[in-house]
């Protein structure tokens, strides 16, 4: 997941401007995710309330089956609905304290993206690791789909958000751990720190060239957890996280200093 930014201003003077401007490139999915979630959140759909048909959703909001499913997917994967077959989806009753909460207009500054970065690397290096081992080749397949995914959408910013998510979610999914899950689904693409921050311009990279380095950085944490070895699929994830960290916190400290005149 990591976090690269397509589409970036021919002008690198964005730097200096902080906090920076949030991205409005948003996935059709992540869209009707938001609404269904904020929905579910206010007791418009009530608790242990089926939600309504996959036509009714279409209808009322625009969209394809295909966005409707992947959407639906990502309420049960971040344990707001449970799914049984062939009679609906329900909204799950709300657990004991979760109040947890993560303000997706907070995260439009390169220090609450840092500290979201930080949350990430304690828990996806662990969740690598433990894939590693409890995978399925199902689950490795379904990495491998995202992963290939990801390369091929370089060009498109919305899309290479949404595989870069999946391929994050595909390795929350295969610890075999709902916890990892669950929180990946409630982040969602806003974990991406593209989404919220030109991370390209911040880099001063081309932006094919960034995506390639972090396609890179997949394809090492796919490799360990394919040939099952824990600690490298650990340590491939924290290598890559680390590097997304560190290029922001630069630019971070570049912007600081910038604004308040000191020489760079």
């Amino acid at each position: 997941m990591s976090s690269t930014e397509p589409g970036f201003p021919a002008s690198t003077s964005a730097i200096r401007r902080a906090p920076l401007r949030a991205r409005r490139a948003v996935s059709l999915t992540q869209k009707l995710v938001d609404r269904l979630t904020e929905q579910i959140r206010s007791g418009a759909i009530a608790p242990g309330s089926k939600l309504p048909t996959e036509a009714a959703i279409i209808a009322a909001h625009g969209v394809s089956r295909t966005v409707v499913r992947e959407a639906i997917s990502r309420l049960q994967a971040g344990g707001l609905t449970d799914t049984h077959h062939g009679i609906g989806t329900f909204v799950r009753e709300p657990a004991p304290g979760a109040d947890f909460r993560i303000d997706p207009a907070q995260l439009a500054t390169i220090v609450e993206v840092l500290a979201l970065l930080e949350l990430r690397m304690s828990m996806e290096t662990e969740a690598s690791g433990l894939a590693a081992s409890r995978r399925s080749e199902h689950q490795l397949n379904e990495m491998r789909k995202a992963l290939e995914r990801f390369e091929a959408s370089a060009h498109d910013a919305g899309l290479s958000v949404e595989h870069d998510f999946q391929f994050h979610l595909q390795i929350a999914l295969a610890t075999g751990n709902r916890y990892f899950s669950e929180l990946m689904g409630y982040l969602g693409t806003m974990m991406i720190p593209r989404t919220r921050l030109n991370t390209a311009d911040l880099a001063q990279e081309d932006r094919r060239a960034y995506l390639q380095r972090v396609h890179r950085e997949h394809q090492e944490i796919y490799d360990a957890i394919a040939r099952q070895d824990g600690e490298a699929a650990r340590a491939a994830m924290r290598t890559h996280l680390a590097n997304s960290r560190e290029r922001l916190r630069r630019a971070h400290e570049a912007a600081t200093r910038n604004a308040q005149g000191e020489p760079g």
